[in-house]
């Protein structure tokens, strides 16, 4: 099999593996639309609370996220050696240090609550936004906590179990919302606050489903076995999956940070501006969850053949999932500008929000391409531990270039919300060309010392 022929083979399998994945991605992004479409309803101040909330709780969180990466790509690779004692080290050790790292960003947020006055919000949308804060923070740890098991699951390509919980997630939490937000059966009236009392149970009930799937379920056995004399905590197993970990949450929270960053400044501008940018984003971020989950694939397969070193089969799924990438992202942008009037009326009826927004999902289309292939390309580099060189490159393009000509165009050229989103455009297409470039040039960079790690 040769050419395009085994592109689309590669492509298939990756797509197989992650078919779960991007299931269990939109599940989750589901819940957080489930949560602004409830919330949008009762008032769009209360839309803007939850937007300025996520702001600041996005950066964190998804530092947190990034931690629980190493845990599948060191799985993975023990994975591919079919050492199964080595893959129950590193979910044990995994698992200890996620749960430390959910502590202390759960903790940092409640001691920071405060920053929510100062950043130059709607004083009325900041107010509602405290004890919204509070409960989102403490539902982080249970969050994490799945979030590192399914991290196991995936990288050991079970990706139908957390798959699974995810989606019984979604029925779940709308009812808890229903419950608690409009206060139906006799419960009291929460609104806001509802929504993250829904968010918490929610969470806390699928990290128990999946903690006792994992322990119980047949398809477990031999890892769990195996614990029995390889649950050990150790410092190196530590220091392994911190390489990964560390560059991975800071890629994730630079390209999160930029975001959050641009929500913020547009919250400034005014409170319909940064409930349109939180329709428009949503929507970008439930497209932008495919392509986190064809990353995650690749990311695996491409871990599971640098623990055989395979490198012509590296590269091979590298570049069926960047063509992978870029017909899914041309797909988003038809989609975005064909619907781009329809799509805010699900998340809020009034006409000035509604009418920024629709403009707003434009530029969202125009970064779909960009958006999807650098997701991959990020993936496809941490699978094979390429993931120093790779965060600076995201630092340069997000933070010293897209950001900061967003502010300009906003502020000093008076565009606004637009002028935000253009900087946005900017970043990620650097991104996507600096990052797909590397990989396509993979070994060139790659130091083969031992264990092959930068």
């Amino acid at each position: 099999m040769h050419g395009l022929g085994l592109l689309r083979n590669e492509a298939g399998k990756t797509l197989k593996l992650a078919g779960p994945i991007i299931l269990g991605e939109l599940a989750q992004m589901a819940l957080s639309l489930i949560d602004t479409a409830m919330v949008g309803s009762v008032s769009y101040k209360q839309l803007a609370a939850a937007a300025l909330v996520m702001s600041v709780v996005n950066i964190p969180f998804v530092l947190g996220i990034g931690m629980t990466m190493s845990v599948s790509q060191m799985v993975a690779m023990a994975h591919g050696r079919n050492d199964a004692q080595k893959v129950s080290h590193y979910l044990y050790n995994g698992f200890i240090l996620c749960s430390f790292t959910a502590i202390i960003i759960s903790l940092g947020l409640e001691c920071s609550k405060d920053i929510l006055f100062h950043l130059k919000q709607d004083p009325e949308v900041a107010e509602m936004a405290v004890p919204f804060l509070r409960i989102i923070g403490i539902s982080i740890i249970p969050m994490m906590l799945f979030m590192t098991l399914k991290q196991f699951t995936d990288g050991l390509e079970y990706t139908r179990t957390a798959m699974t919980l995810s989606l019984i997630a979604l029925p779940l939490n709308a009812f808890l919302n229903w419950l608690l937000i409009f206060g139906n059966w006799g419960l009291p009236r929460l609104e806001l606050v509802g929504a993250a009392w829904g968010t918490l149970i929610t969470r806390t009930l699928i990290f128990l489903a999946l903690t006792f799937t994992i322990l119980k379920h047949k398809t477990f056995k031999r890892y769990m076995a195996a614990g029995r004399t390889h649950w050990k905590f150790s410092w190196h197993t530590i220091k392994e999956l911190l390489r990964i970990g560390i560059p991975s949450s800071l890629q994730a929270g630079m390209e999160v940070g930029v975001f959050a960053v641009s929500a913020i400044l547009v919250g400034t501008i005014g409170a319909v501006e940064q409930a349109a940018h939180q329709i428009a984003m949503n929507c970008a971020a439930f497209t932008f969850m495919v392509s986190m989950g064809l990353a995650q694939g690749g990311s695996i397969r491409v871990s599971n053949a640098y623990g055989r070193n395979d490198w012509n089969h590296i590269l091979t799924i590298g570049k069926s999932s960047i063509l992978t990438a870029l017909c899914y992202g041309v797909l988003c942008f038809v989609i975005f500008i064909s619907f781009n009037d329809f799509l805010p009326m699900l998340f809020n009826d009034n006409v000035e929000v509604v009418k920024l927004a629709s403009y707003l999902l434009i530029f969202a289309a125009i970064f779909q391409i960009s958006d999807a292939t650098q997701a991959i390309s990020v993936g496809l580099l941490r699978g094979a531990k390429d993931v120093k060189i790779p965060t600076f490159l995201v630092g340069i393009a997000y933070w010293v270039v897209g950001l900061p000509i967003g502010y300009f165009l906003a502020f000093n050229l008076d565009m606004k919300a637009p002028g935000i989103w253009t900087g946005l455009i900017i970043g990620l297409s650097l991104v996507s060309i600096f990052l797909s470039i590397r990989f396509l040039r993979l070994k060139k960079h790659i130091a083969i010392t031992d264990g092959m790690s930068l």
